[in-house]
Order: C-alpha cells, then sequence, then structure tokens
C-alpha cells in the first residue's frame, strides 16, 4: 500500500483539484490512501474565525461567510450542476462549525480551535472525494478522526500507537481511500489537530499502521532542494537524503521533512519521497535508509528576524550549570526558542527566535541579573557540508557577528 499527501498549494483551487486526479492517472491510484490538506490558505481562514470567536464576535460572520465563499467557487466549477450531493454535504459541514460555535462553553482557546479549524480539512476531502467519483475513480472517503487515536492535549497532542493500529487495521487496502491530514480525536472522540507539519506526520502514521511500501508528498518543487529558492539563486536538487541527515537539517531549519513525521517511518524503514505534482514521473527526492546524501552538496538554511543576546557576569563570576539552567527557565517561560548556544568563562551568546513576542519581558528580566548586549533583526545562517566556497558566499557583503563551527556544519550570525 501507498501513501500519498497533498498539501494545500495542490488543491487551492479547481485546476489544483483537476490535477491531483492528473496525477493520479499518471502514477495510479490502486492500493493507495490520499491524504489531503485543508484547501490553499483556508487554516488562516479558519484560525481567523476562532480568533474572531474570542475576540470580536461581531466579525464572526463574515469571517464564516469568506470560508464558504471561497469553497464555492470551487464547488461551482467542479461541479456545475448545483443539485450535486457535494453541495449537501458541505453544507452540513458548514452547519457543524456554526452549531459548534453557538453552543460551545468551554474558554479553552486550543479546545476551541481543534474543533474549528480541522473543518478546513474536512471540506477538502469532502470535495476531492466527491470529484474523484464524478470523473469515475471510486474511492471511500474516510474521516480519520475515527482512526487516529491520541490524548486530549489539543493542538499539541501524543499519538495512542496501540489504538491507532487497531483501527487502520479495518481500512480496505483494496481500493482507492481519501482522508484528511492533520487530524485525529481523544478518548471523547473530541477533534485534536497534530500541531506543526501535522499532515505530514498524519500520512506516517497512517503509513506506519498500515505496514505501507512509501509515502509520496507531493510539492510544487521537483523535490527536496539543498537551499530554499526564496533566499538562495542558485538551488540543486537532492537526490537521497538518509534519515539521520534529513533530521539533522529539520533541527536547523530546514523545510525538509518535520522529524516527528520521519521518526515513524524510520521505525519501519519506510522510504518517504518527495515528488513535484507538476512534474509526476520525475523521480524526486527519496529519504531513507542510508549513507548521508546524494549528491554531496553544501545545503543552506537561513533563519530571518532573529535576536542574538550575549549575557555577561556582573561580577566576573563563570557563567556555568546553576546559571545555564536559570536562564534557559527563563527562555521557556517566556516561550523563547533557542537555535544557536556559544559559552565562554564569563560570557554566554544565544541565538534566538522571538516568534511568540516574550523578547521584552524577558530582556528585563535578564538585565537585573546580566550584563545584557542584543541584537534585533539578524540572520542565521547554517551551512551543512560546508566548504570554501559556501562559506565566502555567506560572509562577503554581511557583517558576521558570531560564528560556530564544527566538522560538519558552520554556522553565522549575520546583520
Amino acid at each position: 500500500m501507498r501513501v500519498f499527501k497533498f498539501g494545500g498549494a495542490s488543491v487551492k483551487d479547481a485546476d489544483g483539484v483537476k490535477n491531483v486526479v492528473k496525477v493520479l492517472g499518471e502514477v495510479g491510484h490502486e492500493n493507495t490512501i490520499v491524504v489531503v490538506s485543508a484547501m490553499g490558505k483556508i487554516t488562516n481562514a479558519m484560525e481567523a474565525i476562532v480568533n474572531s470567536y474570542f475576540q470580536n464576535k461581531a466579525d464572526l460572520p463574515g469571517h464564516i461567510n469568506e470560508m464558504v465563499a471561497y469553497h464555492d467557487d470551487i464547488l461551482k466549477d467542479l461541479f456545475p450542476n448545483m443539485q450535486h450531493v457535494v453541495y449537501r454535504k458541505i453544507k452540513i459541514l458548514v452547519d457543524e462549525v456554526n452549531g459548534f460555535l453557538a453552543w460551545n462553553k468551554s474558554p479553552n482557546y486550543n479546545f476551541v480551535y481543534d474543533q474549528v479549524v480541522g473543518y478546513g480539512e474536512l471540506i477538502s476531502t469532502t470535495i476531492i472525494s466527491a470529484y474523484l467519483e464524478e470523473v469515475g475513480i471510486k474511492n471511500n472517503w474516510l474521516d480519520v478522526r475515527e482512526y487516529i487515536k491520541t490524548d486530549d492535549s489539543y493542538r499539541d497532542p501524543i499519538v495512542n500507537w496501540e489504538k491507532t493500529q487497531e483501527n487502520c487495521s479495518k481500512i480496505d487496502k483494496n481500493i482507492l481511500n481519501v482522508t484528511q491530514g492533520f487530524l485525529g480525536s481523544d478518548d471523547n472522540n473530541f477533534t485534536v489537530t497534530l500541531g506543526r507539519e501535522g499532515s505530514d506526520y498524519s500520512a506516517a502514521i497512517l503509513a506506519y499502521c498500515l505496514n505501507a511500501e512509501s509515502v509520496t508528498i507531493w510539492k510544487d518543487v521537483p523535490g527536496v532542494l539543498n537551499a530554499d529558492p526564496r533566499h538562495f539563486k542558485e538551488t540543486q536538487l537532492l537526490n537521497n537524503i538518509s534519515y539521520r541527515e534529513a533530521i539533522e537539517l529539520a533541527f536547523y531549519g530546514a523545510s525538509v521533512i518535520h522529524p516527528k513525521t520521519l521518526q515513524p517511518l524510520q521505525r519501519k524503514e519506510i522510504p518517504l519521497r518527495v515528488k513535484s505534482f507538476i512534474n509526476p514521473k520525475k523521480a524526486g527526492t527519496t529519504v531513507g535508509k542510508g549513507v548521508g546524501i546524494e549528491p554531496k552538496v553544501p545545503c543552506f538554511i537561513v533563519k530571518k528576524n532573529q535576536v542574538l543576546m550575549k549575557l555577561s557576569s556582573l561580577d566576573f563570576s563563570f557563567i556555568v550549570e546553576n546559571k545555564i539552567s536559570e536562564i534557559f527557565k527563563l527562555f521557556h517561560d517566556h516561550k523563547i526558542k533557542v537555535d544557536l548556544i556559544q559559552n565562554s568563562a564569563i560570557s554566554f551568546s544565544v541565538c534566538v527566535d522571538n516568534k511568540f513576542g516574550g523578547l521584552e519581558a524577558l530582556l528585563n528580566q535578564l538585565k537585573s541579573k546580566f550584563k545584557v548586549v542584543h541584537h534585533e533583526n539578524v540572520s542565521l545562517y547554517t551551512i551543512r557540508h560546508f566548504d570554501d566556497k559556501s562559506l565566502e558566499s555567506i560572509q562577503n557583503g554581511y557583517e558576521i557577528l558570531l560564528e560556530q563551527r564544527g566538522k560538519e556544519t558552520v554556522q553565522l550570525v549575520v546583520k
């Protein structure tokens, strides 16, 4: 059995849905389960609904209408007959969103988020399943919440592998199945979203439980590249990457594959392929068991809008275990993610991500105990398998604020 995952960019409009059918026609759809994300930027639209529910209920109808209108445009293109059963199915799902928001009494943002946002995936898969039937491809629409079971840690759950495995054993492997990414459910059957890269993770969970022969993630790029083409002019396709190398790249911030997606695949040595939904016959990239990376070229990762901090003792005492422990507790308390660490006897430098906005409060606390110098809006460049040429390409034109070098990896904080 194969597992295919199509992200939001691949089904952002009616042409995208038609292209999914074209891809399945080219590569086959026998013994396949297709995992689909919400269409386009619909997850953002669903998040706007949740935010208006908590912050300004007057805006709620407008946000819901925008979400409905987006899907209506796609439906009208795919199903000109307005009496098609899919319209009624989508209306039922929208009514469920409105119903939940009307009767919900929970003040828990994460709980409400999970009950609402997942409807993006439920709607997208309903449309795609119906269109496949329309063009003569028989399929089963599965509600993934009946199969992937988790605890009730909303937005960041732990998978109950035993229950999930048992549930997945009931899936008919002899037909094309269409289901949702990003979702599971707890013991009370409330929806739980699987967090960052949740749709990729869903595909990996299902592959593990179904003993799939492979997972393919379909993207708008030819595969995994050695650098983000949005930031680097020249990029190169990586043909093969080992599980370990992919996890290393992800650790440094590459948008390769999230480690939690790789872990279940690695346990059963299920290869993961990243391929283009524009050119589905091209080989793309395979992540699997093996040695390193092929071709072995420098891989560039950049994180923008970082903050570099240098902490020094006020009394020239050493910054050792007890003080480092105290510093990291403050990072944790203020939701500051640390991306690089460098320390000497009396100073401690860190490059951090302030995406949750806790920097100002953190600095106020740190300044009461340390001398603090910080630089905002810096960039952190990481080069895996660096050579002199790749290093020079970053060093020329930037002010280097900090450099850290290992055998395989160099990191530079630049301004």
